[in-house]
């Protein structure tokens, strides 16, 4: 029986066990195919994949922290996961480990139209900021890196030939205004779009960790937010309060999942079911 997992830490939010199932069971795969959401600390995530090929899993979901240690300890790489320098899928065969990274795509197909031409902010310097910033860079966008340590974001920027910005969390914020396209990759707004009972309003202050005017957002704006939870995370909250187009984690998920699981099986799978499910799951 083929197996599957998401690896990440922490991943009990993770909605892609009842997304990834739901999509097997529309393609008839249910019974002989499984998805399961696997907790692994940093530290240990080099023995837990070597475990996971012993026992004989088909592959791999990767998600915060391990995006670019997956990438480092394949044995071949895809032409974009070599690219971007990270990976968010492993597939296990009989020739090695090999990564593939199906963030990037996932983000353009979500997007609303093509970013050519635009001006995109990045915020973060992680494995899924450098899928987001390559995918745009590709796509055409004029795109720059924001990271609270500007260090990282420099670095990211010119492995990448985009721009890096520097400003102070909370404090000298950029105002939205100067970009058409914002996307958000750092953490903020995880725990508060996962508390169960929390009020929009909740987590509002974790937007102080960004360097954003949330006040110059308006409808011709586009936010990507990829934290998703059990309710809308702050930064979404007040896109969709100042009517710009917001683009949640939830659909990022579905994209970037689709792609994964089409590496995997060879088919086509169902968006509308892995849609439903990643938001009722």
């Amino acid at each position: 029986m083929p197996r599957l997992a998401v690896l990440g830490h922490p991943v009990s939010h993770s909605r892609s066990p009842a997304m990834q199932t739901a999509a097997l069971e529309a393609l008839g795969l249910a019974e002989e195919w499984t998805y399961v959401a696997i907790d692994v600390a940093p530290e240990a995530f080099e023995a837990r994949v070597a475990a996971m090929v012993a026992d004989g899993f088909f592959g791999t979901n990767v998600t915060v922290p391990h995006k670019i240690a997956a990438f480092r300890l394949a044995d071949r790489r895809s032409a974009v996961a070599a690219a971007i320098g990270a990976a968010n899928t492993l597939s296990f065969t009989a020739d090695g480990i090999e990564a593939d990274n199906t963030d990037a795509p996932g983000l353009i197909d979500s997007l609303p139209a093509p970013p050519a031409g635009e001006r995109a902010l990045v915020l973060g310097a992680g494995g899924s900021a450098r899928a987001c910033a390559w995918a745009l860079r590709e796509a055409g966008a004029e795109v720059e890196i924001w990271n609270r340590t500007h260090a990282r974001a420099a670095e990211l920027a010119a492995e990448l030939g985009v721009a890096a910005v520097d400003a102070d969390p909370g404090a000298s914020p950029l105002g939205a205004g100067a970009y058409a396209l914002i996307v958000n990759t750092t953490t903020v707004g995880l725990e508060s779009s996962n508390e169960p009972g929390a009020a929009p309003a909740a987590g509002v202050a974790d937007l102080k960790a960004l360097p954003l005017d949330a006040d110059h957002l308006e409808a011709r704006h586009i936010v990507v937010d990829l934290v998703y939870g059990s309710s809308p995370t702050p930064l979404v909250t007040i896109a969709r309060s100042r009517g710009a187009t917001v683009v949640d984690g939830l659909e990022i998920l579905v994209r970037q999942g689709a792609h994964s699981l089409r590496i995997w099986t060879g088919l086509d799978p169902p968006l509308d079911v892995m849609r439903e499910a990643a938001r009722n799951g």
